[in-house]
């Protein structure tokens, strides 16, 4: 199970995987992967974000798992995959190798899947974009509530007017060392107006700080730092397999705009989700229209696919 304190019952409890595997990335990074659901289902594959861990996908897995094979992992430095050694191992291109490695450890010769990345696990997405892996096993890709480029300067975490002076303070609060500490009450509130929408039920602002004050201080410090200069604005122009958008409205982590930019770049985009009210982390917010669309996807790009196959 992967790292979350104290959550042990109810939709955001992490569910006991089938079977655990770990797949060696190409600097030798070793990922914990995570395998849910009937084999021989139709494969989904989830990316999460910074700061979370698989315990960040649970209410999609619950779901999905009674008829899909649910693939996740813990990206390097979170839930139960190892730090970097040094600096070296932090970059998009890591990302991209961890993915290639994930799918070729869990899918077989040309199976194909929908892939679903939230936040960083989307910019993973974009980064893979031109990978022989990603092209030979995604069907469709889901990129959800995530950006590709100027992610400090779209920011709206610090609530000023956009200009040097926001981008310099996001850049400081965003990339700050400083530990988290224990979950408290003014924590609860600072993760809730920066990461989510203003009608947070309380279960899920609390499960979301338990999974983000659960993040090494070192392991978000290092991805701060990727974050504050990622720019895979080509890669995104590679990205040619279906790809579906989805965003809150009242994302401060990655503003709508982010979205709409990469609807504007995506060579195969089919269509983009806003859903009203919602912050940065949608999956947890909204649960079913998250699953929802995942769902869409399945039956779209995996499913009709078998069914041209077996004609």
């Amino acid at each position: 199970m992967s790292r979350l304190t104290r959550v042990a019952s109810g939709p955001y409890a992490p569910p006991a995987a089938a079977r655990e595997l770990t797949a060696v990335s190409a600097d030798g990074s070793r990922i914990h992967v995570e395998v849910h659901g009937p084999e021989g289902a139709p494969p989904v594959v989830l990316a999460h974000g910074w700061t979370c861990s698989t315990a960040f996908w649970a209410a999609q897995i619950r779901e999905l798992a009674r008829d899909h094979r649910v693939i996740a992992y813990d990206q390097r430095g979170h839930g139960r995959s190892p730090a970097p050694a040094d600096a070296s191992g932090y970059s998009s291109g890591a990302l991209a190798d961890d993915l290639e490695a994930v799918l070729a450890a869990t899918l077989g010769p040309g199976e194909r899947a929908v892939l679903v990345g939230h936040s960083m696990g989307g910019m993973t997405l974009m980064a893979a974009a031109g990978r022989a892996k990603l092209a030979e096993h995604a069907a469709a890709v889901l990129l959800v509530s995530t950006g590709g480029w100027n992610l400090l300067d779209e920011s709206t975490v610090v609530p000023l007017r956009k200009g040097r002076l926001r981008t310099r303070l996001t850049k400081s609060v965003l990339g700050s060392r400083a530990p988290l500490g224990p979950v408290t009450p003014v924590g609860k509130k600072v993760l809730r107006y920066a990461t989510m929408g203003p009608g947070s039920a309380p279960d899920q602002v609390e499960v979301c700080a338990r999974i983000v004050h659960a993040c090494p201080r070192l392991v978000r410090y290092g991805w701060s730092r990727v974050l504050e200069t990622l720019d895979v604005a080509a890669d995104v122009r590679r990205l040619t397999v279906p790809t579906a958008v989805l965003v809150g409205t009242v994302d401060r982590m990655t503003p709508a705009v982010h979205s709409q930019a990469l609807v504007a770049t995506l060579p195969n985009c089919v269509g983009i989700t806003e859903l009203a009210g919602l912050g940065h982390m949608t999956p947890v917010e909204a649960p079913e229209a998250v699953t929802g669309k995942i769902r869409e996807l399945v039956g779209t790009y995996v499913r009709n696919e078998k069914v041209r196959e077996g004609a």
